[in-house]
């Protein structure tokens, strides 16, 4: 892996600190594949709840989940995941967000038997943001500046817990405005206390990191075509249906690494000192997501659409897609591309302009491909995404191949 400076010993914990040449560890890649089951489980809670309320509730969750996994991408940007006490706690951090993983079935409603599901969520939420928050304390010993904004950002973490142990014991619209209020203290608090004070030692780090989150959450998306048709036999729709989710997940992988995942490494590995980490909770931490959002509602949106064309003992092949799952599919690819607008934006000030008149088209194509069947609506949002690619390769052809071929120094 990439190189780190020597052990270091601040409150006598053994760590290593991360160099600017540091790349991802596989302790950080095994992380990230709990990160995604907890992706599945949000898919499947969403599926089994299409309502307005439930996509909220779903939404909530992914805040909840990403920002737990946000957390250790910080941190193990600071001290290298898998050396001296950072490998333990990582390891810990593991435990607590599988557990957490496993109890987002019940995280707003109990089910009867076994231990409180809500409380259960709770509990494994606040393990790991209280293990995440003492590391970080600790390594911060020999530096003021980080130590003092560790003890700024605490209350964000004590509020957002506090409130999420709250809503364990509630139901209905107290409990999701509860849930609110959690999301809130924990983003609004961070955003509050700014970005001076925070550490970023290497920008190669931190960008391949949030890339290979891109990465695996978009295999959840291929994930759900296969979970949709599971026991069903295999049949021309099915196969259809599923290359052109296929082809939709292709293309989102497209939109954000053939050009924009360069761009914004380059930008954030140009920045320097506050400004470095501004841009990197700005395009990172909080412009990631909604692309997260995004790929779990297109998840749940394939979900259905591959239920539809391959369950014919309750559908038929001319069944429409609509209300939740038709704006999951449309709308979730929509805000992928909206974030990625912001990220672009943000990091090099560039105005993606077709990616944006896209959202736009993906969000006015809804009511009009409700009367469509639902193989249909998905060829319809597969032509879209591939012809945004298309078009963006071909105009911007001479940049893009000085992005990904010129020579650039290290």
């Amino acid at each position: 892996m990439g190189e780190t400076r020597g052990m270091t010993n601040p409150g006598r914990v053994r760590v290593e600190r991360v160099r600017e040449s540091s790349t991802a560890t596989t302790l950080e890649l095994f992380f990230d594949l709990v990160f995604v089951f907890a992706l599945t489980q949000v898919t499947a809670f969403m599926a089994n709840d299409l309502t307005a309320r439930g996509l909220l509730r779903g939404v909530l969750l992914i805040a909840v989940v990403w920002w737990c996994w946000v957390g250790y991408s910080w941190l193990s940007n600071v001290v290298k995941a898998d050396e001296g006490a950072a490998r333990v706690t990582m390891l810990v951090a593991m435990s607590s967000m599988f557990l957490l993983a496993l109890a987002i079935p019940e995280s707003y409603v109990d089910l009867p038997g076994g231990l409180p599901g809500p409380t259960v969520f709770a509990v494994a939420y606040l393990a790991l943001r209280l293990v995440h928050l003492v590391l970080f304390w600790i390594i911060s010993a020999d530096d003021p500046v980080l130590r003092r904004q560790v003890g700024r950002f605490a209350p964000t973490m004590v509020g957002g817990t506090a409130l999420l142990l709250l809503a364990a014991d509630t139901s209905g619209d107290a409990q999701l405005l509860l849930w609110v209020g959690a999301v809130a203290a924990d983003y609004g608090g961070t955003l509050l206390i700014g970005a001076k004070g925070w550490r970023l030692n290497s920008a190669r780090h931190f960008a391949e990191r949030h890339g290979l989150i891109v990465i695996v959450a978009l295999g959840e998306s291929i994930v759900a075509i296969g979970v949709g048709v599971t026991d069903l036999p295999i049949s021309w729709p099915v196969i259809i249906a599923a290359t052109l989710g296929l082809a939709v997940s292709a293309s989102m992988w497209w939109t954000y690494f053939d050009t924009s995942a360069l761009l914004g490494e380059s930008a954030l590995a140009n920045a320097e000192s506050d400004e470095r980490v501004s841009m990197a909770r700005a395009a990172f931490t909080y412009l990631h997501l909604p692309m997260m959002i995004g790929i779990v509602m297109l998840a749940l949106g394939l979900k259905k659409v591959l239920e539809y064309v391959g369950d014919t003992e309750h559908h038929t092949i001319s069944d429409k897609l609509y209300g939740v799952p038709l704006v999951a599919l449309y709308g979730g690819v929509a805000l992928y591309l909206l974030s990625q607008v912001g990220f672009a934006y943000r990091c090099y000030r560039n105005l993606k302009v077709f990616r944006l008149v896209t959202a736009v088209l993906l969000v006015a194509l809804v009511p009009l491909v409700a009367g469509l069947p639902a193989l249909a609506s998905l060829g319809v949002l597969a032509v879209v995404v591939i012809g945004l690619n298309v078009v963006e390769s071909i105009m911007f052809r001479s940049a893009r191949d000085e992005i990904r071929h010129g020579d650039h120094p290290e």
